[in-house]
């Protein structure tokens, strides 16, 4: 009778897994551009068939795949709108997006790729062409240029997930949450001229729960710049260079502003950038703050500011010569940092003098200037050392 019973059961979890199975087949629809009407040649535009793709995506009660085959597809200014009635639409992409080849078609819109109020988005793979060369050089002589576009952007969205993506020459930023929650970009690759304007690689800001992680930029800018109300953020296992490194800011720009905390910076490297790990505050007052920041374990080559905090930052002495930053810097430890700076200050901690750092840790700092012992500089600056220091601490 036992046996009788084990049969069954066993026969009854066969149907159910079979059912089971076939429900989740049924449920997840594909949205190939190619049947809603996309030109793979790079030429005819293919928005309306993206946009579609959305729409139909977005009204499914259950998860869909976006799917992009090989080849180049022409899109145009984009805005993904949710909130959806599922939240599983994942975006499998082959092939490439690519920007009209005028700038002035999208240049003033702001946003190439925007995303706003998505929940459970995921892009994998594919490569977004933003060919901003031309808008770059427009920029370079002087010439009346719109300001040009971010290549990708999520705005109040969450548990968003971004993987193997590669952008290539943004006109502006390549690639910015904002407003987020529970973002993770693992894999990501950005590619642009070491001196292209205002490219910043990925910028996060106002934003928790976010993740980068195993990628590589390279761009004119920042690599990952931080902005105004990040918190829990970690940066792990990313390459960068060329650009202007890692940098927490500009904050403080406003009176009223979210504050930067609780972000980890590990296992990175920064080679031929303009600075390694920074942090950047305009001189004036603000109600903004920079506390329990880690930055472990990061190899530097050739970095003209391997580890600076500027806190008189004050582009063209517009708007704040004479003042001091009212940012308040705390708990910021910088743990086995190693490598070669370009410039004889290898650390430089110009600090508020109406609120200065405080709790500025150095543990177990190697960087060197050609070969020969690099310098530190330090105001306003209070803080401890533990291991071998190189170069010799300033922290008061």
């Amino acid at each position: 009778m036992a046996k009788i019973a084990t049969i069954l059961f066993i026969q009854l979890m066969m149907i159910f897994i079979s059912l089971h199975q076939k429900t989740l087949a049924i449920e997840i629809t594909t949205y190939n551009l190619l049947k809603l009407g996309a030109n793979p040649n790079g030429k005819g535009d293919s928005t309306n068939s993206l946009s579609k793709a959305w729409s139909l995506a977005c009204e499914s009660k259950t998860p869909s795949i976006i799917y992009v085959p090989k080849g180049s597809f022409l899109i145009k200014h984009l805005h993904f709108k949710g909130p959806c009635k599922n939240k599983g639409i994942t975006f499998r992409v082959d092939g490439t997006l690519v920007a009209p080849a005028n700038y002035n078609d999208i240049g003033d819109a702001n946003y190439w790729l925007l995303f706003e109020w998505a929940d459970g988005v995921s892009i994998n793979g594919g490569t977004l062409d933003g060919r901003g060369v031309a808008l770059w050089a427009c920029k370079k002589n002087g010439k009346n240029c719109p300001s040009g576009v971010t290549t990708l952007a999520f705005s109040n969205s969450k548990n968003v997930a971004i993987n193997g993506l590669t952008s290539r020459n943004s006109q502006m930023f390549h690639i910015v949450i904002n407003g987020c929650e529970n973002v993770k970009l693992q894999g990501v690759n950005v590619l642009a001229s070491g001196n292209s304007p205002n490219t910043d690689g990925i910028h996060v800001q106002l934003s928790k729960g976010v993740s980068i992680l195993q990628s590589k930029i390279s761009t004119g800018d920042d690599c990952v710049s931080i902005g105004p109300g990040t918190t829990n953020l970690l940066i792990e296992k990313v390459h960068c260079g060329p650009g202007h490194g890692i940098s927490i800011g500009s904050l403080g720009k406003d009176f009223d502003e979210a504050g930067v905390q609780n972000v980890t910076v590990k296992n990175v490297t920064l080679s031929n950038t303009q600075n390694g790990l920074r942090i950047k505050t305009w001189a004036k007052p603000s109600k903004g703050f920079v506390r329990n920041i880690l930055f472990q374990h990061a190899t530097m080559t050739n970095v003209e500011n391997p580890i600076v905090i500027d806190q008189n930052y004050c582009p063209s002495n517009k708007n704040c010569p004479g003042q001091v930053s009212g940012v308040k810097i705390s708990d910021v430890t910088y743990h086995d940092i190693q490598g070669t700076s370009a410039t004889g200050i290898a650390v430089k901690f110009d600090c508020s003098k109406a609120s200065p750092c405080q709790g500025i840790k150095l543990e177990n700092v190697h960087l060197k200037y050609k070969n020969q012992p690099a310098r530190a500089s330090c105001s306003n600056a209070v803080g401890t050392i533990v291991g071998p220091i190189e170069p010799s601490s300033c922290l008061s």
